[in-house]
This record gives C-alpha cells, structure tokens and sequence, in this order.
C-alpha cells in the first residue's frame, strides 16, 4: 500500500472518512493519483488539497462521498482518482501547460484527465486516453 511522502490522511478525504477510517482511508485512494500528488509537489513546491485541519475551508478537493455539495456518482473523486491542487509557488495554469506540454514523458505518467478553465489544478487518473481535457461541471 502507498502512503504519501508529503501528505497526510487528512489532505485528501473529508472530516467524517478520517474520524471513520483514520490512517485505513489510504485504502480509498488510487496510488497511482498518491503517487501523482508526490510527484506534483516534488516538481512545484507546497501543495494544498483539503485544509480544514487547519481551520481552512477546503475538505472536498480530494475523496468526495455523497455528503458533499459537488458530489457526482461518477466523479473521479468518489473513486479516489482525483485531486484539485492549489500552489504555494505557481498558479494552476503554469503548472498545467506544464503537464501538458510534457504529457509524453515519464513525468506523471499516471495523469489521464486535466479540467480546463478552473483556478485549482484538478488531475485525475481514470482509465482513457492521455491527456484528456475536461471542462468544469455544471451545477
């Protein structure tokens, strides 16, 4: 099983898994997106996923389970493919012409799905081709 270097349990699922699941939420999340979110804040500095525990208002930019507001059944962040990143250091559109443009290296192989035309950094590593662009959801 994979555990991030950089990040805890609680950066990536909201307050209810952790107080069920505690350090057993690994389990939930792909390690192919674990090993992307390393990867992002070895290349980029700082990463912020989920900050409640801090006191911040972010607890559903990883895991998402049916209680939260942007809930889709079929959203990679119910299955634990998918995170959206806020920068210490860079914004998410430097960092995603970035992906982009290396998209047939070996960095982040795992990235399959970027959304486009949003402030934060959504990766995801669903089953499809390389990169595939998708834009914001409508509420």
């Amino acid at each position: 099983m994979y555990k991030c270097k950089y990040f805890k349990i609680h950066e990536l699922v909201p307050p209810a898994v952790l107080k069920e699941k505690g350090e057993a939420a690994w389990e939930l999340l792909d390690e192919r997106l674990l090993e992307t979110l390393d990867q992002l804040r070895e290349h980029y500095g700082p990463i912020t996923v989920n900050n409640y525990h801090w006191g911040g208002q972010r607890k559903w930019s990883g895991l998402r389970t049916k209680e939260s507001p942007d809930y889709k059944l079929y959203s990679q962040h119910t299955f634990g493919r998918a995170a959206d990143c806020l920068f210490k250091h860079t914004t998410a559109e430097e960092v995603r012409k970035d992906i982009l443009a290396k998209c047939s290296d070996s960095d982040f192989k795992w990235i399959n799905a970027i959304e486009m035309e949003v402030s934060w950094l959504h990766v995801d590593v669903r089953n499809c081709e390389r990169i595939k662009k998708v834009l914001p959801a409508k509420r």
